[in-house]
């Protein structure tokens, strides 16, 4: 049991990690996917995408996420494209429950959730829905190796941010885009020396209160820019939840800094909903 909030941190993040058999059960239907869409649609490739792929999942909440980059021209309206996936996957997976969330398809198997996001090639990336409605343009790849690289630059100190700042979203039903915030904490990093795990759990989400969750260039320099949230109302519920992590987040650094551990922990139980 941890006795520093540090330790109480590092356990959260721990025990928050997907298991090997949470990746092996989303990816068995990734075949009978690819099939299925390439025949119906035409496909030119499909990988592997998202916070599973990119190793800052959270354990019984991340799905399995795949572009799927269809051959042919991009339609007008991304309503068709998801339409035409979903059609095609529901006659497959006749008894699952098939549903659409911009910009992805998304299939509830009984043993996992997997997300097809259709994607049409284009400058060098992808085109896909914007969560805000239209088209967007992404760089999966490029962003994947951004993160990786300012990961690697504080011994995984970015993925584990990302993944924290993942668990308060989640546990606390804030609807904040996972994408943006694995973003946003690869980018505060990549400007840090260093990685203290608590102090910079803080600062992160105070910075995400003083630029009021505010759109954010791709730091790749390459594709649209990240958006944090779908629409006002769900901005209104957002901002709220955040205050309140800022809050005990700055309560629970100051706690450990006085040597006082235990309060410091109540702090960040609070923080994750524990």
């Amino acid at each position: 049991m941890a006795s520093t909030a540090a330790q109480y941190l590092e356990e959260i993040t721990s025990s928050y990690t997907p298991t090997t058999s949470q990746f092996d059960a989303a990816r068995s239907h990734r075949s009978a996917i690819e099939s299925r869409i390439d025949t119906d649609l035409g496909l030119r490739e499909m990988f592997e995408t998202g916070s599973l792929r990119h190793g800052t999942g959270v354990r019984y909440y991340s799905d399995a996420d795949y572009i799927a980059s269809l051959k042919g021209s991009r339609p007008g309206s991304e309503w068709t494209a998801l339409n035409n996936v979903k059609a095609s996957l529901q006659n497959r997976f006749p008894q699952t429950t098939i549903g659409v969330r911009r910009p992805a398809v998304v299939c509830y198997f009984s043993d996992a959730t997997v997300e097809v996001v259709p994607a049409y090639s284009g400058d060098n990336g992808y085109q896909i829905a914007d969560p805000r409605g239209g088209w967007m343009q992404t760089h999966p790849k490029d962003h994947n190796q951004y993160v990786n690289a300012v990961n690697s630059k504080h011994s995984g100190g970015a993925k584990r941010l990302a993944r924290q700042m993942k668990i308060w979203k989640y546990k606390r039903n804030v609807p904040v885009s996972s994408c943006y915030l694995e973003m946003r904490a690869a980018k505060y990093l990549d400007g840090e020396s260093s990685y203290v795990a608590l102090a910079d759990l803080h600062r992160l989400m105070r910075h995400l209160q003083s630029i009021d969750l505010a759109a954010m260039n791709d730091p790749t320099g390459l594709g649209s820019r990240f958006t944090a949230y779908s629409s006002d109302s769900t901005y209104i519920d957002a901002r709220s939840k955040l205050n309140t992590a800022v809050s005990r987040a700055q309560k629970a650094r100051e706690y450990a800094d006085e040597g006082r551990d235990q309060l410091a922990i109540d702090q960040l139980k609070l923080l994750f909903d524990q």
